[in-house]
């Protein structure tokens, strides 16, 4: 497995790939997220987005939110910020999340970003795992609710040390 950026022909299939790391937690077909998760060509466009691909089989995806992005949601002064890891349905188990968060870990590491932070839904506990084993801590201060009956929890992890 290799993690590089998404190229322009892939976009679709990462939106794809997205939607369905996500379907439990959508409300439905009609839910408006879905098409926020499949709209990958505005994070290539406005975001740093890459995937975890073997060979020609795309594995996952993560959208990286610099400073300077639009998709930041948290991120206060210099840290980074991850949206939208994505592991495809097939994929689940091969350590992909993981690598990917890692991914994202050293890529601000070499930025200089003093700390990096992300959003997730309290139900995404193998989510949730994978940050915890990584160093990532609960910031409930910054919890946050982006439609009045969705709460999304906060992690952050120091880059400093």
């Amino acid at each position: 497995m290799h993690i590089r950026p998404a190229r322009e022909d892939e976009l679709s299939a990462v939106g794809d790939l997205t939607v369905a790391a996500y379907a439990e937690w959508l409300h439905g077909g009609r839910d408006p997220y879905a098409d926020h998760l499949r709209n990958a060509q505005a994070r290539f466009l406005e975001a740093e987005l890459y995937v975890a691909a073997e060979e020609d089989e795309l594995l996952g995806t993560v959208t990286l939110c610099p400073v300077e992005s639009a998709w930041r949601e948290i991120g206060v002064g210099d840290e980074g910020e991850f949206r939208m890891l994505a592991t495809a349905p097939a994929a689940r188990g091969r350590g992909v999340g993981g690598a990917l968060t890692q991914f994202c870990l050293d890529r601000f590491r070499a930025v200089g970003a003093p700390a990096l932070v992300l959003s997730t839904l309290p139900e995404m506990t193998a989510a949730h795992r994978i940050y915890e084993r990584l160093g990532f801590e609960r910031t409930p201060e910054r919890d946050w609710r982006p439609y009045p009956d969705t709460l999304l929890i906060t992690y952050r992890k120091d880059l400093a040390a």
